[in-house]
């Protein structure tokens, strides 16, 4: 699933082609991507001008000048601008300077209008890159189980997933199955820290491209040629040489390096 430095670089990606444009016609055709219906969607897009494109987590938020686009991009959906149409479409927006594509092989992402920003998405916790250390460890506090599986907590922070995940605690030298409310304030000053610099470097380098992620444009991040242990289950540590593991923890695979983050 895309994460945070993915859905980062798709809204700075989408802006420049989108905003100050207007929605001239819409299509819709699915019903599982699209769920508030296809022709209350398509008629409160239709003429609705877009002011502004943010992301909080892994959510998209169009801003119009009347209600909101809603667009998650779930395991593998893709927003392409002036993309080919493919069997895998889901969504055409065309506005007054191109086509704004929305294609989902598995059909798990969203496209919706909504008048405002309903409850259900405003429950997701602080964005991972605008939360302070202060309520960061705050939160961290108050949380069992886990390191690992606390970060994948949307309602904890929101925009870090397995990749990252695994990627900040190597970094922290972090055990992934470390108590989070027993993490001292020192380490977890460190963990805040290497997260915020893990995700600043994968959207320099336009994510991770594993599986189906592309920018608007179609083109691929490379920020996977720069992982330290995500998906390098058996090859050395960058670090030590020891070799790195993969664990199962909360039904997510989970890389780390036994010696570098010893329990």
């Amino acid at each position: 699933m895309p994460e945070l430095p993915e859905v980062e670089t798709v809204v700075r990606s989408v802006s420049r082609h989108v905003v100050g444009s207007r929605i001239l016609h819409v299509e819709l055709s699915s019903e599982r991507v699209t769920r508030g219906g296809f022709q209350k969607t398509a008629e409160s897009l239709t003429g609705a001008r877009i002011r502004g494109v943010r992301r909080r987590g892994k959510q998209i938020f169009f801003d119009l000048d009347h209600g909101i686009l809603y667009v998650h991009l779930g395991m593998t959906g893709k927003l392409l601008w002036n993309g080919a149409r493919s069997k895998f479409t889901r969504a055409l927006l065309h506005l007054e300077e191109g086509t704004l594509m929305y294609d989902d092989i598995r059909q798990f992402g969203r496209v919706e209008y909504f008048d405002s920003v309903p409850e259900f998405l405003d429950r997701a916790g602080p964005d991972a890159l605008s939360i302070g250390f202060e309520e960061f460890y705050s939160r961290l506090k108050r949380r069992s189980g886990s390191i690992k599986t606390l970060l994948l907590n949307q309602t904890f922070i929101s925009g870090v997933g397995n990749i990252y995940a695994d990627e900040a605690l190597f970094a922290a030298r972090i055990h992934p199955r470390a108590s989070a409310r027993r993490i001292s304030p020192k380490r977890a000053r460190d963990l805040y820290d290497r997260t915020l610099e893990v995700l600043h470097a994968a959207i320099a380098h336009k994510g991770s491209s594993i599986s189906d992620y592309v920018d608007t444009a179609g083109n691929r991040g490379n920020f996977q040629q720069l992982h330290c242990v995500y998906g390098r289950e058996g090859q050395p540590c960058v670090r030590c040489g020891t070799l790195i593991r993969r664990i199962v923890l909360g039904q997510r695979g989970t890389h780390y390096c036994p010696r570098c983050q010893r329990p």
